[in-house]
């Protein structure tokens, strides 16, 4: 593990590139930031620090995009409901179990979920109880273990066809359920400690520096082109902590896990970009011979 120094410099850059992110497409903070800092420290030093930074970033992504609320409220209710035993169930996971085992758990349940995303996986998705209420619990559970709900919350919401201001709208409103009742949750479990509160020092400034810049920077890019590259590049960090940490467990070799696990991982985010991109333009070019 580096000098505590040197982990906090790179965790700066890590927060203001995440932050970044968030300010460009409303989300990605704890899914950018998470999987490059679980290099130098656990969940349970981690978690905390995250979730009161994503408190204030959702908080301040649902007030600007308040009017879009009373369109997706009845749609994410059940997700609400079904919100509060998962984080129960997954704050007990980070408090009691051995913290490599969360982190190799983190990693194994978020890349799917990233490579999904990155690929621009549709499927259409009408039920709402029936798909929420379970979501929701599951939700609950990744979040509270992971800080990161991102990923599966947009696969959702963008196969529910909902616009950009609906979807960013339902997207702040759960977050900030699950955020605010996950901080509640840590508290009471004993888990915000000094470490955590040293962390939380270095991500303050690095979002008031990422943010802003972000949400200017988008307005001259293409927001879903944008979206797919950063969360292709997510995924070939989280192949990384993968090999990373099953070298931790001793449950592989280092160059068997940082060549198979790395490289196989790096692959696959190249093909989803590639993949998107010639997409992208096949869509635009057949108007162009129909007519």
């Amino acid at each position: 593990m580096p000098a505590p120094d040197t982990a906090q410099i790179v965790l700066v850059g890590i927060a203001v590139f995440a932050a970044f992110v968030n300010g460009a497409i409303g989300y990605g903070f704890s899914s950018l930031t998470v999987p490059l800092a679980l290099v130098f420290y656990t969940n349970r030093v981690l978690n905390p620090a995250v979730v009161v930074i994503e408190v204030l970033l959702n908080l301040y992504v649902l007030f600007i995009n308040w009017n879009g609320v009373p369109a997706v409220l009845k749609r994410v209710f059940p997700i609400l409901i079904g919100l509060l035993p998962g984080i129960g169930v997954g704050a007990f996971v980070v408090a009691s179990v051995h913290p490599g085992w969360v982190k190799l758990g983190t990693y194994t349940v978020i890349l799917p979920l990233i490579l999904i995303q990155a690929a621009g996986w549709r499927r259409p998705i009408r039920s709402a109880w029936t798909i929420g209420l379970p979501f929701g619990t599951a939700l609950g559970i990744l979040y509270s273990v992971t800080t990161i709900s991102g990923p599966p919350l947009a696969i959702l919401f963008n196969n529910q066809g909902l616009v950009k201001n609906e979807f960013r709208a339902g997207l702040a409103l759960v977050l900030v359920a699950e955020s605010c009742v996950t901080a509640v949750v840590y508290y009471h479990l004993g888990l915000f400690i000094a470490e955590s509160e040293r962390l939380l020092l270095v991500f303050l400034p690095s979002v008031l520096v990422g943010i802003p810049l972000g949400a200017y920077v988008i307005r001259r890019l293409d927001a879903e082109t944008f979206r797919r590259v950063c969360m292709s590049f997510d995924a070939w960090v989280v192949g990384f902590g993968l090999s990373r940490v099953l070298i931790e467990l001793n449950l592989g070799g280092e160059s068997l896990g940082l060549q198979r696990y790395g490289s196989h991982h790096l692959d696959r985010c190249l093909f989803a970009v590639h993949l998107f991109h010639n997409t992208e333009i096949s869509n635009t070019q057949r108007p162009e011979r129909g007519g």
